[in-house]
C-alpha cells in the first residue's frame, strides 16, 4: 500500500487549502484533507464541526468529542474544523445531519464517494 500523496487538488480542481491546523487534522496531519492509497477511510471532506454531528458520529461509533490524550487528541467542538471520512460524510447527509463543508479544502478524490452536488448542498 503506498503512502504516496494523490495530488493536492480539491473538488473545485483547484489546489487544495488547509482545512485546519489546530486541532491538526488530515490523514498524514498535516493540516490539509490530503490522501493516499493507504488511507482506507478516505479523510478527504473539510468538515465543519456541529454539536448535532458530533452527537451522531458518537452515537454511530466514532467518538470525536472525547479526548484521547494517548493519541494526543484533545476532542473536536462544534466549529473545529477536522478531514472527516468521506463516506461517514454521506452517511450523515443521508441520516440529516451532516455538517457544514469548506469546498477548497475538501480533496477530489471525496468525489470518489460523495456526489459533488451533495458537498455543495453544505458549503460554506
Amino acid at each position: 500500500m503506498s503512502i504516496e500523496k494523490d495530488a493536492s487538488i480539491n473538488v473545485l480542481g483547484g489546489t487544495l487549502e488547509s482545512c485546519s491546523a489546530d486541532p491538526l487534522t488530515g490523514f498524514f496531519r498535516d493540516g490539509h484533507c490530503n490522501t493516499c492509497a493507504a488511507d482506507q477511510g478516505s479523510h478527504t471532506v473539510c468538515a465543519i464541526m456541529t454539536a448535532e454531528f458530533l452527537a451522531y458520529s458518537k452515537y454511530v461509533g466514532n467518538d470525536l468529542s472525547t479526548p484521547r490524550l494517548e493519541f494526543n487528541f484533545a476532542g473536536l467542538k462544534p466549529g473545529d474544523q477536522w478531514c472527516l471520512c468521506a463516506a461517514r460524510f454521506l452517511q450523515a447527509h443521508d441520516e440529516g445531519c451532516a455538517p457544514n463543508v469548506r469546498l477548497s479544502s475538501t480533496h477530489m478524490r471525496a468525489l470518489d464517494i460523495v456526489p459533488l452536488e451533495i458537498l455543495e448542498r453544505y458549503a460554506v
